[in-house]
């Protein structure tokens, strides 16, 4: 039985919608509400499947609503009412979480229809999440006596896959391990984690932080958002300029307390050199460097190992991955490696179809495809995260004796 909670201002509108489900054999009215106010808390306590909620009412409006009603109840889908169909009305009314969009006045098959279809899509996506956790387990604290470990995911140059790399590496070393993961997008303009975890950056983010003043450990937990794998996620910006309210520093900070919080924490680093990549690098304890067999992409991998041993960073700290590996380009896996003067250490297939599929459906391929190649290949990446630094050893000779054009105070 899908459980609906409806809510609109006008005590009629709540009545009608009410009779258009009185025939409904799986769906059940649980409550109606007034306000956007009396919705949350409704919701909160009667956990419906779905809420119906008109955008437009006194006080708190639907879109306020909506938002707080997703941060609290993740799981709840929500189905937006209006009179008005505007694209505007939409377009905020999806920011806000909600699934569906409906346009009064609409006939009993089209609500009742409408419902059934959010709870169908919300069901099926919950369920592959389910299925991808291990058996009988929840979230867990990490276990005090793992080293806990910064793993930062970087491309010299966009378009390399890195962000679905990232998102689903941490949820694989979350599947693998069961500890607290914290998967942290420091993409700070235009991140997508959000978009490939069905989660909404509009309910939190880092820019909360920056309204907080010094964070601590409880404020930085206070705004991550927990996945349904137990992942937990602090996202970027819902807006391009929120990023201008993060300093290196403060984002140094707040990967230091990711670190105190989370047994591994993985982060989306943006593509390029600049202050705030720096800051994250020089905190992780692995970095994944994303490349593809192609000649610039493999020209720009050369350029960013030069500048890693001008900064200092020590060989092991560094993981070579090769994305879409299979691709065929004419360039052989030796070439590179004779080009860069070290080996591959993990190589990933080409399945567009699949990765999009994922982003479009707001579910990992490694929860929704799990014995598919490209899902293996990331699980096998994850393997060699979590057994730590590459065992590659630095001779003196290898450490650069100062810190090059890129050198900081």
């Amino acid at each position: 039985m899908i459980k609906v909670l409806i809510v609109d201002d006008i005590a009629e509108t709540r009545d009608h919608l009410t009779k258009l489900l009185a025939f409904e054999q799986t769906v059940e009215v649980a409550g109606s509400a007034a306000s956007g106010e009396e919705a949350i808390q409704m919701a909160m306590d009667l956990r419906p499947d779905v809420v119906v909620m008109d955008i437009n009412m006194p006080g708190m409006d639907g879109i306020a609503a909506a938002e707080l009603i997703s941060q609290r109840l993740p799981t709840v889908a929500i189905i937006m009412m209006s009179v008005h169909g505007e694209a505007e009305q939409m377009r905020r009314s999806l920011q806000a979480g909600a699934r569906e969009f409906l346009v009064k006045p609409f006939s009993s098959d089209e609500f009742s229809e409408t419902i059934k279809r959010v709870y169908d899509r919300e069901e099926a996506r919950r369920h592959q999440i389910q299925a991808a956790m291990p058996p009988g387990t929840l979230p867990v604290e990490a276990d005090p006596g793992i080293d806990h470990q910064v793993i930062g995911i970087f491309s010299p140059k966009g378009g390399s896959g890195r962000t679905t790399i990232a998102t689903n590496v941490a949820i694989a070393i979350r599947q693998l391990t069961n500890a607290k993961v914290a998967l942290l997008d420091a993409n700070l303009q235009f991140g997508d984690v959000g978009v490939l975890l069905n989660l909404n950056p509009k309910t939190r983010s880092i820019v909360d932080l920056a309204d907080g003043g010094e964070p601590d450990t409880d404020l930085v937990e206070s705004v991550m958002i927990e996945h349904a794998t137990g992942l937990r996620a602090l996202l970027a910006p819902p807006t391009p300029e929120g990023a201008d309210l993060i300093t290196p520093a403060y984002l140094r900070t707040v990967v230091g307390h990711l670190r105190t919080l989370h047994a591994y924490t993985v982060i989306d680093l943006p593509s390029g050199i600049n202050d705030h990549s720096l800051a994250i690098m020089d905190a992780a304890d692995q970095i994944v460097i994303m490349a593809a067999l192609e000649i610039t992409a493999i020209k720009n991998l050369r350029l960013f190992l030069e500048v890693a041993d001008q900064l200092g960073y020590e060989r092991s700290k560094l993981r070579i991955v090769m994305n879409r590996s299979d691709a065929t380009q004419g360039i052989r896996m030796g070439d590179v490696e004779g080009s860069i003067r070290r080996p591959i250490d993990a190589t990933i297939v080409s399945d567009g179809r699949l990765a999009v599929l994922a982003v479009n459906r707001g579910v990992p391929f490694v929860i929704s495809n799990p014995e598919s190649p490209l899902s293996r290949d990331v699980t096998k990446l994850a393997e060699i995260l979590v057994g730590g630094p590459s065992t590659t050893t630095t001779t003196t000779e290898d450490k650069p004796n100062r810190r090059g054009i890129f050198a900081r105070r």
